[in-house]
């Protein structure tokens, strides 16, 4: 989840608290780094339904998610979980997740412990993640499946990456905590990177999240939040 400078020495460790034994708190922002309900079950109803899936995955070569904050990684732990369930031979998922604080493997192994479910994907994520994240990590997790998470601020980032996307999984800290994750200048550089047709997603329901995402190009539909929040966000790109 990206928001400052980092120093000019490297890529800063984001400061964290452990609160409930394996809830990571981030103390520079005030905020959790997912629901305190259930993460995981909030990335499919948020995530992966925002967005149409995995139902789009079906008669696809290949699909490419990008995503805005990385975090403890567990949007993408269950989403390769998802994929590897429906998934046809041949078909690849490309996920591209934009960081500027890049946890290190012990810190996502113990966050993602909390979840038996997705096991495997853990193992497998903090076994491949390096000793110092920097620049942009590239993980061939298995045939079918890559995982770039670029290093660094969001905005350069985005405006590097070629376009194309199919979905993006907007997943900053709260925009009242986190506002340069929620610009309107970023949301347009989001937007000029998705394919046409392609979607978005995100918990957030902030009136000028919204009316960002509208200025920028894409349709944007108000569903029923995760865990009795009121209200979430997806859209399309015309």
């Amino acid at each position: 989840m990206t928001v400052t400078d980092p120093d000019e020495i490297g890529m800063t460790q984001q400061p964290l608290e452990w609160r409930d034994g394996d809830m990571p708190y981030s103390t520079a922002f005030g905020d959790h780094f997912y629901c305190q309900t259930d993460g995981r079950l909030e990335c499919g109803h948020v995530f992966l339904s925002g967005n149409g899936l995995p139902a789009r995955w079906q008669d696809t070569a290949s699909f490419r998610i990008g995503e805005l904050g990385f975090g403890t990684g567990l949007n993408f732990a269950e989403t390769w979980r998802q994929w590897k369930q429906v998934r046809a031979p041949g078909q690849h998922l490309h996920f591209t997740s934009f960081e500027l604080y890049p946890m290190r493997k012990e810190e996502i192994d113990r966050a993602l412990a909390h979840w038996p479910e997705i096991d495997a994907e853990r193992t497998a994520l903090a076994t491949a993640w390096p000793a110092v994240a920097h620049d942009t990590v590239s993980l061939a997790l298995d045939d079918q499946t890559t995982l770039n998470v670029v290093c660094g601020h969001a905005f350069a980032g985005v405006s590097a990456a070629a376009p194309g996307f199919d979905a993006w999984f907007l997943d900053g800290f709260a925009p009242s905590r986190n506002a340069e994750m929620w610009s309107e200048d970023l949301m347009r550089l989001v937007c000029e990177k998705t394919a046409p047709g392609g979607t978005f997603a995100t918990y957030a329901a902030a009136g000028f999240v919204r009316r960002n995402l509208i200025a920028v190009g894409f349709t944007v539909e108000r569903r029923s939040g995760f865990a009795g929040k009121r209200e979430m966000l997806c859209g399309v790109r015309a």
